[in-house]
């Protein structure tokens, strides 16, 4: 019983870290891609570019995730 709570102990842990790692990353990514964005255009262009980005993320990672229901 206790190995089965240390494992799922582990196992929480380096879930929440890669969670925390991947949040992260998208916060620096986002950042560098408004800093390059804003040499060249629009500060509301380059936040409506980063936005259409990550629309596009979000519809494909959506049907990603819901392909298996669809039957596919």
């Amino acid at each position: 019983m206790r190995n089965a709570a240390a494992d799922i102990a582990l196992r929480l842990t380096l879930t929440l870290g890669a969670v925390l790692a991947g949040a992260i990353g998208v916060l620096c990514f986002s950042y560098a891609g408004l800093t390059l964005l804003q040499r060249h255009l629009d500060p509301a262009e380059a936040w409506g570019i980063m936005g259409g980005l990550y629309a596009v993320a979000g519809v494909a990672l959506y049907l990603a995730a819901t392909r298996r229901r669809r039957g596919a």
